[in-house]
């Protein structure tokens, strides 16, 4: 049996020293802000790409990994001996999987891409595991039957701090925008079936946590709680309050918080701020 390669993207929200651990290959997106171009990840950190997009007069642009950038991946660990398993962000945020996809049917390797239908700590859920069974020697099917449990059993919810990126996308129109910050208005989003799904709005950062800790508690219910994490793009207070609030409620104290890529922070903006969780 050929050993099996774990492969991802740079919207996993895990340190490089844990892709190292466990030995995944990770292709990054691109950015580019006033037509300069950086590697997610790589060439620019989330604090200097937050720094850079609020000083940028448009909106920064975000862009896939080429198929090219896969295919000489897929090859190069085939000519090492592996098969590869590919798990990526959500296809309905980005063509990343498709990317992938494409590049499995030209490269003369074995590969099988999975759409995790999540991004961040929720996209790393599955990754890690998947590294951790690859190295334990379980096979392709086995793998990627665990990983329908675990996005079946995954949870992911959003609240952004500022309608300006949405304006800024062409989103929404300026008066829309306008009137929900005299509102104070923040909506909290979840990513059900891949998409972003609008759940509720609160009107505090006291009311973002009270919901939120409230949906925890409902959603892992007689269940056992297997990985929390936090992302934010310049919400660490926030985060901060949200971990202990959830702490407190469930017990549970190994939460990881994390400062997410400049990719994700593109299209939520300063402030933003997601909780994911797998439990079953």
């Amino acid at each position: 049996m050929r050993k099996i390669k774990i492969v991802t993207d740079s919207t996993i929200d895990v340190s490089d020293e844990v892709l190292q651990k466990y030995g995944i290959e990770m292709v990054p997106l691109m950015i580019t802000i006033e037509g300069k171009s950086f590697l997610d990840r790589i060439d620019i950190s989330p604090s200097e790409f937050l720094n850079k997009m609020k000083q940028a007069a448009q909106l920064p642009k975000s862009s896939q990994p080429s198929t090219g950038q896969f295919v000489e991946l897929y090859d190069r660990l085939d000519e090492e001996g592996y098969d590869v398993i590919s798990i990526h962000m959500t296809g309905g945020m980005s063509g990343t999987v498709a990317s992938a996809e494409t590049a499995a049917e030209i490269s003369k390797a074995n590969v099988t891409v999975v759409d995790s239908r999540f991004l961040s700590k929720a996209l790393s859920f599955q990754v890690l595991e998947a590294a951790k069974m690859a190295s334990d020697g379980k096979s392709v099917d086995d793998i990627v039957n665990r990983l329908t449990e675990i996005r079946n059993n995954s949870f992911l919810y959003l609240t952004v701090d500022t309608l300006e990126n949405l304006v800024k996308g062409g989103r929404i129109g300026k008066g829309k925008a306008f009137i929900g910050s005299l509102l104070n208005i923040k909506p909290i989003s979840s990513l059900e079936g891949g998409s972003i799904t609008p759940v509720g709005k609160v009107r505090s950062q006291s009311q973002i946590v009270k919901y939120l800790t409230k949906q925890f508690v409902k959603d892992v219910e007689g269940k056992v709680i297997k990985a929390v994490g936090i992302a934010h793009a310049d919400a660490r207070d926030l985060a901060g309050k949200l971990k202990e609030a959830i702490s407190h409620a469930s017990g549970y104290e190994e939460i990881e918080i994390v400062d997410t890529t400049p990719v994700i922070s593109l299209h939520t903006g300063a402030g933003a701020m997601s909780i994911m969780y797998f439990a079953e």
